[in-house]
């Protein structure tokens, strides 16, 4: 880690201490948990309960022919732990609710990659006054990898982020940093696996996962220095 060190200063050694819990090990979520990893964040909880798929081949980084059939959540980890084997990971294969048991106590930092909206809003209402929460809003049906940080109250275009003001408002969420895109979305849906799923392209997930991972370790020194 020299080169962050370079770039970072004492910064560095403070994510080696940080805890961070990805919720949804997808386009965005695996993205994230890989740059976390390379920039030095010393432990990482991956949240999901799916396995890899032949349809994610064409945005998840995990995603490779030997890995179709594979947890999501075990395959990432393992990526995690070869790229640094000091890392601490803690794999959880569970879908989240309102009804799932979760102690956010522990982690410095939540990051939010889920792509149910139900879930998203339990998992924001959840970590109010526990542990900062920095999500993400819709990636699918986007061809521009151009997405930027503000509250979700302040966002526009995005039809997740409409979707979430109304249900977070009416949660009595006051507030919540997200990263979201204002282009419109094009290229409509398939029927996958009993789901709606948006058209995607390889690029722009990882796009967002950048602007996460940018913000997330702000968020951390930021919380660090406030201790």
């Amino acid at each position: 880690m020299n080169r962050t060190k370079l770039l970072l200063g004492e910064g560095a050694d403070a994510l080696s201490f940080a805890s961070v819990a990805i919720f949804g090990i997808g386009g965005v979520g695996g993205y994230v948990a890989e740059f976390l990893a390379r920039a030095g964040v010393g432990r990482l909880a991956l949240v999901d309960s799916d396995a890899v798929s032949e349809s994610n081949l064409n945005r998840q980084i995990i995603a490779l022919t030997s890995t179709i059939g594979k947890k999501k959540t075990r395959v990432c980890a393992a990526r995690l732990r070869d790229i640094n084997p000091q890392i601490t990971v803690e794999e959880f294969d569970l879908f989240y609710s309102a009804s799932t048991p979760f102690d956010f106590s522990p982690y410095d930092l939540v990051i939010d990659c889920i792509d149910t909206v139900t879930s998203k809003v339990a998992l924001i209402k959840a970590c109010q006054g526990v542990a900062p929460v920095l999500s993400c809003m819709g990636t699918g049906n986007k061809k521009i990898a151009s997405f930027e940080v503000a509250d979700i109250y302040s966002t526009s275009v995005c039809p997740l982020a409409r979707a979430m003001r109304r249900l977070l408002k009416e949660e009595g969420v006051p507030a919540l940093t997200v990263v979201y895109s204002k282009e419109p979305p094009s290229g409509g849906v398939i029927e996958e696996r009993g789901r709606h799923a948006p058209a995607s392209i390889s690029y722009v997930p990882a796009a967002a996962a950048a602007k996460l991972a940018e913000e997330g370790i702000r968020m951390i020194f930021e919380g660090r220095h406030n201790l």
